[in-house]
């Protein structure tokens, strides 16, 4: 048996699957994230140990568990003393107090310096470690010197499930090169970065087990990595061409290509087990949703209810940009906004708009992701929470122009995590071949033309809006 944990932005999910992918069990529980004030997000490490430990108690109870997988949401900081405790509230990928430090840090590094490191011009945002260090350095000096290490959600709970501080590199892609080595004269500028970070090892590799008086004791943990690659893995994205959107509170998409061509706003991975990712993240993806269905008095499943009885020729354009915005604008800046509201606007009409808003958000995306890659992806495999809407996906199939196939397994991370496990273990040879072995699909969304038209012209407003909406939002800082 496997166990595979998701440490995601809102909840930890987990499975106990066989090895043949079979879920036997499954854990969700949720987790609050407390925004004090404006632009601060933060999350309660102990939130995320106490539930994973509850996971592998309902998972792991009478079986004999061969191995457990984690991955986590990334750009998420927990700052934590010798012993591992944490010394405040974890900072989040939402959070961007860090974006005075992270305007100052990307202002000593040139474009040539980041297509070296990290073959693509990548700003460093307010999510980015080193700022999240520099921040913390500068208004916290006591908390900085007590600080040993600074960990991501899975690498905490790692350290505290096997007393082993570890990480994977693609968890760390922003401080590491093309050959996955630590960039010394970027963690140079912030002096004792290097020094607080865990050691590196591969996704597969067994960090330690599981520690005597915890929940399936002595059972092998392998590091596992951040939600996207979890999440490649675990929606079957292992080969050059296929391309991957996975829909939970941020979209995050991508394409594999062993292809570089160098595109402002988007990640190129470095080769890292074989595949060569190149990616991208939104801010707020299904975060949109959850606040419109807030406000419409409904939930995300109700929202696509609303949506879909909407007149077209009514619907207004949305920017989803809640929190601001990262792929490929990385603006802090960004604010949401309904374009093209009249009086015969109704809820329907305002849930179609979300839903379509986050669509163009990720369009935008691919269309850099396409240049980077040097190619367009020939299908988009799809998978998250947002999935399981059949409008939402078809809408997704339509602004991308392109056909996408839906897993089975909606949380791909908690699938790509076990996956991971299995692989760990021995029960598989490869990442490739455990994917091919346990993930599975259960529908597939060609675009409908007619439909595909009409967001030629919206996607092209979309893009104009945000542009012509900066100046506006720069005056509600």
């Amino acid at each position: 048996m496997l166990i595979g944990i998701d440490v995601g932005t809102t909840a930890v999910k987990a499975a106990l699957f066989d090895q043949t992918g079979h879920v036997l069990r499954r854990f969700s529980e949720t987790y609050p994230t407390s925004r004090p004030e404006p632009g601060l997000a933060e999350q309660s490490a102990g939130d995320w140990m106490r539930l994973v430990t509850a996971a592998l108690a309902r998972l792991g109870e009478g079986v004999e568990v061969a191995a457990v997988g984690l991955c986590s949401q990334v750009n998420t900081h927990v700052f934590t003393d010798e012993q591992g405790d944490p010394l405040f509230p974890a900072i989040t990928w939402q959070d961007t107090r860090s974006a005075q430090e992270a305007a100052a840090l990307d202002a000593r590094v040139d474009t040539a310096s980041k297509l070296n490191w990290w073959g693509a011009p990548l700003p460093i945002d307010a999510s980015h470690v080193l700022a999240r260090m520099a921040h913390v350095a500068k208004h916290s000096l006591e908390l900085w010197n007590r600080t040993r290490y600074v960990l991501a959600p899975k690498d905490f709970c790692l350290l505290h499930l096997t007393g082993h501080a570890v990480a994977d590199p693609m968890t760390n892609f922003g401080i590491l090169d093309q050959s996955l080595q630590p960039i010394r004269p970027l963690l140079a500028l912030v002096p004792g970065a290097i020094e607080r970070l865990p050691q590196l090892a591969g996704f597969t590799a067994v960090t330690g087990r599981i520690r005597h008086g915890l929940p399936c004791a002595g059972a092998p943990v392998v590091t596992g990595a951040m939600d996207a690659w979890s999440g490649l893995l675990g929606a079957g994205v292992v080969e050059d061409g296929q391309g991957l959107y996975l829909s939970g509170t941020s979209e995050i998409l991508g394409i594999v290509s062993r292809e570089r061509r160098p595109a402002a706003g988007v990640i190129a991975f470095a080769d890292c087990e074989g595949i060569s990712l190149h990616a991208g993240p939104t801010q707020s993806g299904g975060a949109s949703a959850a606040w419109a269905a807030r406000l419409l008095g409904t939930d995300p499943a109700g929202l696509s209810a609303l949506a879909a009885g909407a007149d077209l020729r009514h619907v207004p354009l949305f920017l989803p940009h809640l929190d601001g915005e990262r792929a490929p604008v990385w603006d802090a800046e960004a604010k949401g906004s309904f374009t093209g509201l009249t009086s015969t606007t109704g809820r329907e009409e305002l849930a179609r708009s979300v839903l379509e808003g986050v669509a163009y958000s990720a369009r935008l995306v691919f269309d850099r992701l396409e240049q980077s890659a040097g190619r367009g992806a020939d299908v988009i495999h799809h998978a998250g929470g947002g999935s399981a809407s059949d409008l939402w996906c078809q809408i997704r199939a339509d602004v991308l122009g392109k056909p996408m196939k839906r897993t089975a397994m909606r949380d791909a991370g908690v699938l790509g995590a076990a996956l991971m496990a299995a692989v760990g273990c021995g029960a598989y040879a490869s990442l490739a071949e455990a994917s091919a072995r346990l993930v599975q699909y259960d529908r597939n969304y060609m675009p409908e033309r007619a439909t595909a038209e009409r967001h030629v012209d919206r996607f092209a407003a979309y893009c104009l809006a945000y542009g012509q909406l900066k100046p506006v939002n720069a005056t509600f800082r």
